[in-house]
């Protein structure tokens, strides 16, 4: 199994470390399309999966979700949180065990879903529908230092409530100077990029494990795609993910990295665990 770079203890002392460096913010991949975005004191994690509750759930299947890459970190540590997002309604983007542990941990944490799906998140996490808040395509949302945009993911379609609000969002969230999209599950569709050019984007998040459809679940970007996708968009840097952490679906980062390579695109392909900062603005 895959060993986080940081991890744990090593993990949590890194987050401390780096609120001394005045002017850059922060993004660990926590695993899967899990990030911990940190700028001068606050903390916004994008779609966490911290837990065994889908290898556990389909262990005795056809298919088993067999874990690749060991635990970042215990959610229940993660006790400075302040926002926290899901895109969507898939487990590993909107997990009870995780997400129960962070609200323990965090009596104030603000949980941002989209509005089509408040109600489920509510049920799911046991919690008042009034607590989540909601976000639809084109709207926004201040919470603290964080303006966090919604704009609509295809996972592998745009699909819509019957009132016709997304099931599936991305968040562009602006803070201080900086702009940083995470895309949640996502394929290329059309418009999207008229989307995504309404802002300068710092930092892109990707997802590059592709479309199989021996896999059973809906697809997403390949890492070519990821990468053309961030360069039509003027990114600065692009970070993959989507991949590592189960073995039925996933996929190297080599076709995403030797892309970005062609056309010319910054990237950074983290390892979980791993930091990648911001240059002092």
């Amino acid at each position: 199994m895959i060993r986080p770079v940081l991890q744990d203890r090593e993990f949590l002392a890194d987050v401390r470390v780096a609120q001394a460096e005045a002017g850059s913010f922060h993004l660990w991949w926590l695993g899967q399309s899990g990030f911990l975005l940190q700028w001068q004191g606050r903390h916004l994690v994008f779609d966490p999966y911290l837990s065994d509750s889908l290898t556990r759930k389909y262990a005795a299947t056809d298919k088993p979700h067999a874990r690749m890459t060991e635990r970042v970190i215990d959610p229940a540590r993660l006790d400075f949180v302040n926002v926290v997002t899901s895109s969507h309604n898939h487990t590993d983007h909107l997990d009870a065990e995780t997400l129960g542990a962070l609200l323990k941990a965090n009596p104030r944490l603000e949980l941002v879903v989209p509005e089509a799906n408040r109600t489920f998140v509510a049920d799911r996490l046991g919690i008042l529908t009034e607590l989540p808040r909601g976000l639809e395509a084109g709207h926004k949302m201040k919470l603290g230092p964080f303006t966090l945009n919604a704009v609509p993911a295809a996972h592998e379609q745009l699909e819509c409530d019957e009132y016709g609000r997304h099931r599936y969002l991305g968040y562009v969230v602006e803070f201080g100077p900086w702009t940083v999209y995470h895309s949640g599950d996502t394929v290329r569709y059309p418009g999207m990029l008229d989307w995504l050019q309404r802002w300068c984007i710092d930092v892109a998040i990707l997802p590059i494990n592709g479309r199989a459809p021996e896999r059973r679940v809906a697809g997403n970007l390949t890492g070519q795609e990821a990468a053309q996708l961030a360069h039509d968009a003027r990114v600065q840097c692009v970070i993959p993910c989507h991949y590592e952490m189960f073995e039925f679906n996933t996929a190297t980062p080599d076709e995403f990295v030797a892309e970005c390579d062609r056309l010319g695109q910054g990237y950074a392909a983290l390892r979980a665990g791993e930091r990648w900062s911001s240059k002092p603005a």
